[in-house]
């Protein structure tokens, strides 16, 4: 599928910001947390007006460029023209978010096997991995009240999401916010494995050890030390190395 270029067609940091949330779902998509069409990640444009890029629905995540990324406002309205249609009912979720979080610069929300599987837990997610503590420190919990596209149902996404980085919407799946593209997707990278290493472990039938929960104080700093200060910034270039051996049309 052939996209006419948009990079002469807008600023540079909106431009830099395409590349990198198409890199995102490029990724999503390699790492198999993809459902289809259906999910979406956002990112808030740089500059004073509230607008956002979103995925061009109908294409697969691995199809997505960074000029086939929809730009649109808050009502998910197109404030750019663009061939490809967007999907007002899928932006209920993230639109909320922008507007309540000012720090939530990119949402990325996903309904991988692993996630849903936890999220369907009484328990929600256990404190049995090293992954987990990072999760624990910074959640939110979200039940479930059907599919998301009434707005009656904003606040209270809001309310749970809180001050938190991560969410578990239960029996959905799951959701990060970052600063950045790439804050959101460390997070998410994190969040699954944390899921799938639950699932895993419980597969197994035997009894499980439980973290002590005082190792989930303080938790922001041991972070930092981990990425030598650098947050997401530590792994996402390398992760766009990755995707340029693959296959390098994202940045289109």
């Amino acid at each position: 599928m052939k996209i006419p270029s948009l990079r002469e067609a807008v600023t540079p940091d909106e431009w830099q910001l395409r590349t990198q949330l198409a890199a995102c779902y490029r990724l999503v998509a390699l790492y198999g947390w993809s459902d289809l069409v259906f999910t979406h990640i956002s990112a808030r444009v740089p500059g004073p007006e509230r607008h956002f890029l979103i995925n061009p629905y109908g294409l697969l995540f691995e199809e997505i460029t960074a000029s086939s990324l929809v730009k649109v406002d808050a009502q998910c309205q197109k404030v750019i023209e663009s061939p490809f249609p967007v999907n007002p009912a899928g932006f209920t979720i993230h639109s909320c978010i922008h507007a309540a979080r000012e720090d939530a610069h990119c949402v990325l929300h996903t309904h991988s096997r692993a996630g849903v599987a936890v999220s369907a837990q009484k328990a929600g997610v256990l404190p049995i991995s090293q992954q987990s503590t990072f999760v624990l420190a910074s959640l939110g919990i979200h039940e479930y009240e059907g599919v998301a596209l009434r707005d009656e149902e904003k606040p209270r996404l809001v309310q749970s999401l809180g001050n938190n980085n991560f969410l578990m919407l239960r029996n959905h799946g799951l959701l990060t916010v970052g600063r950045t593209v790439p804050d959101a997707f460390l997070s998410m990278y994190n969040f699954e494995n944390t899921c799938r290493i639950q699932v895993d472990a419980m597969s197994g039938g035997a009894e499980l050890t439980q973290i002590d929960p005082a190792i989930l104080r303080n938790l922001s700093a041991v972070l930092k030390a981990v990425t030598a200060g650098q947050g997401a910034n530590i792994a996402w270039p390398a992760l766009l190395r990755k995707l340029d051996r693959v296959d390098p049309s994202y940045a289109d």
